[in-house]
């Protein structure tokens, strides 16, 4: 049976906005945030499904990678193996190839994506508080909602100035489980500094949320009760959790196979109903409910640093850019409708991506 895309996914950010309101109860004004902002949600689903009744698919969430830069090298960090970038937001992306997006053309990809329907946009990296410029543009289009994936070393008293002011603007800090994980992937001190960071968000009556790579090495510890209720304590709302995809095949051990992904999907089941004051997601999440991987533009796509509109950030390939063309025009990509076409997205996969590990196959395509 033929899913019903475009009201699926509207029907699982209604669920997400609910399960949002139960965790800020304690937090009247993130309360009422999230209240006018789900009331935006609506607004931007029912242009998504006139759009869809014309025959034209609007995804409702985007990626935005808005820097290659970043000041960890983390191990088996996916960007840093397949980036050029160094330290500096002015370096971003300097692939000798293209030019990196300025604030400017940021801005009205926001301005365009909100026009479109477009209701969440996570900004990534690289490390995107390195540009804070562009994160401060992002603040003014309130119907959207930025999850910014971060290592949380910059939040220094500015960006927590910013956050309260914004409340779209939603930090989520990179962690990997407890201290010996953590600073083992990311670098001695590191986890003491995200715990010290979480505090002054705490101590703000911000919110945040966390993420987790999720690998075969620490699928019970990121699940543990232990750890998730020093994250509850610390005054996290959200848990995403990110199926780890291998940069080599060194690494390909780690990634959570099949057994895995379901064992991970039962257990986030009973943390729903075990923590009703924070919200669990999981990327890229159960594609068999999905009718296949939400790549492509089914359910998001991926914006490089230098503008190119790709299927996600772990399958680096494009043939538009929306320096040159409109968000509009980029999710009508001829790549992503041909992964569509070929049944690229729902084929069966090991990992946390149906596309990883395809060039070969996704070259031919762009030929």
């Amino acid at each position: 049976m033929k899913i019903d895309l475009t009201k699926y996914l509207s029907e699982e950010i209604e669920n997400i906005m609910k399960d949002s309101l139960k965790a800020t109860f304690d937090n009247p004004r993130e309360t009422a945030f999230l209240m006018s902002f789900a009331a935006s949600a609506r607004k931007a689903a029912k242009k998504r499904d006139s759009y869809e009744k014309a025959g034209e698919h609007i995804p409702p969430f985007l990626i935005a990678s808005i820097t290659r830069d970043c000041n960890l090298h983390c191990a088996g960090c996916f960007a840093h193996a397949n980036s050029c970038g160094s330290t500096g937001c002015s370096d971003a992306g300097s692939t000798g190839q293209k030019e990196p997006m300025t604030t400017e053309d940021w801005d009205r990809v926001f301005r365009e994506s909100e026009d479109l329907g477009v209701s969440f946009i996570f900004l990534v990296g690289g490390e995107p508080m390195l540009c804070r410029d562009v994160i401060e543009k992002a603040g003014v289009h309130r119907s959207i909602l930025f999850p910014i994936i971060t290592n949380g070393i910059f939040m220094d008293e500015d960006y927590l100035k910013l956050y309260d002011r914004c409340r779209n603007l939603l930090p989520v800090i990179s962690i990997e489980g407890g201290e010996n994980t953590t600073d083992e992937r990311r670098g001695r001190g590191i986890y003491q500094i995200l715990l010290d960071v979480m505090g002054k968000l705490k101590s703000k009556g911000l919110p945040f949320g966390v993420s987790i790579t999720a690998t075969t090495d620490n699928l019970e510890e990121i699940t543990d009760p232990e750890f998730l209720g020093l994250l509850r304590e610390s005054g996290c709302k959200m848990v995403l959790y990110v199926d780890y995809v291998a940069t080599g095949e060194d690494d390909r051990r780690l990634e959570p196979d099949d057994e895995a992904r379901e064992r991970m999907d039962q257990r986030l089941d009973q943390l729903r109903r075990e923590y009703d004051r924070m919200v669990f997601l999981s990327f890229p999440g159960d594609e068999k409910e999905f009718g296949g991987c939400l790549a492509a533009g089914r359910g998001f796509f991926h914006i490089s640093a230098e503008g190119d509109a790709e299927p996600c950030p772990f399958a680096p390939f494009s043939d538009i850019n929306v320096r040159q063309t409109s968000v509009r025009e980029a999710i009508r990509s001829r790549l992503f409708a041909r992964l569509e076409e070929r049944d690229m997205l729902q084929e069966d996969h090991s990992g946390g991506c149906a596309l990883a590990g395809k060039g070969v196959q996704i070259g031919e395509l762009l030929q």
